[in-house]
């Protein structure tokens, strides 16, 4: 190192190297100022503001699709309905004619209530006297009502029209006084069905009756699904006398109350 000395110019000390590398964690000696000043922090892209911290997504909540769920819900219900009904036509199909005729709503079954009424099977010339009205069972001319699905527009005689049941036939009857409308909503039913008949009914107590041998049912309006159902099921099951048809043979197709007296062309 220098030393100055009186009188002469003064001279900065000379900083002697000792070849020592700074202590780990210090500064160099000329460094220490530079390390003083806070760092400045680098800028991107020249925009000056830094890097930019990432958008988080924004998340959209959606509703559910209810389309295809309907859609599922009303296959599942239709399927559900074919299976059902599938079951029910099959036990139906299964049943005996007397059930089905049991499950029709109203039918009275004068087999069972009242069999006496209708045990005898007679024939007997002239009128007769019945316990129902029209009557579903007992004696009756040797002369059946032809039941080719006839309709007649007046009143027939109750003893061929009885023997018409006894051969399995169903009688559709109705008040005289019904609507032409009704009228032809009830001939609808018989017409050109064999083993059925159809007439108007003097004192009826009801606007439709309808009967087989044993079996009646009685409604008030024209439009009752359970008519043709009674049709239907009744229909040459109910007969007494099966394989014997009404609408050929010792027939009649002539109207009013009396009973005509004819000769016999065969056996019923």
């Amino acid at each position: 190192m220098s030393i100055s000395t009186p009188g002469g110019p003064q001279r900065r000390p000379t900083v002697v190297s000792t070849g020592k590398k700074p202590a780990a964690g210090r500064p160099a000696a000329g460094a220490k100022a530079a390390s003083d000043k806070p760092a400045t922090p680098q800028r991107s892209g020249g925009g000056g503001k830094g890097p930019r911290k990432p958008i988080a997504p924004v998340k959209v909540s959606q509703g559910r699709s209810w389309g295809p769920i309907a859609l599922f819900v009303a296959v599942g219900v239709l399927a559900t309905s074919i299976i059902g009904y599938g079951a029910w036509a099959a036990i139906k199909g299964s049943q005996s004619w007397q059930d089905k005729a049991a499950d029709i709503q109203g039918i009275v079954n004068f087999r069972q209530t009242d069999p006496e009424s209708i045990s005898n099977q007679e024939h007997r010339a002239g009128k007769q006297e019945y316990k129902q009205s029209p009557p579903v069972g007992g004696p009756h001319n040797n002369t059946w009502q032809r039941c080719l699905g006839d309709v007649y527009d007046a009143p027939i005689a109750n003893e061929h029209a009885l023997h018409s049941l006894e051969h399995g036939a169903v009688w559709l009857t109705y008040r005289p006084d019904l609507p032409a409308a009704d009228v032809e909503k009830l001939a609808s039913v018989i017409r050109g069905n064999d083993f059925m008949l159809m007439s108007p009914y003097e004192g009826l107590d009801s606007a439709v009756s309808i009967q087989a041998w044993g079996y009646q049912l009685k409604v008030d309006s024209a439009d009752d699904p359970r008519i043709k159902e009674f049709a239907t099921v009744l229909a040459q099951n109910a007969s007494m006398e099966p394989g014997v048809p009404c609408s050929s043979g010792n027939y009649t197709t002539g109207t009013g109350t009396e009973p005509r007296e004819l000769q016999p062309s065969m056996g019923g």
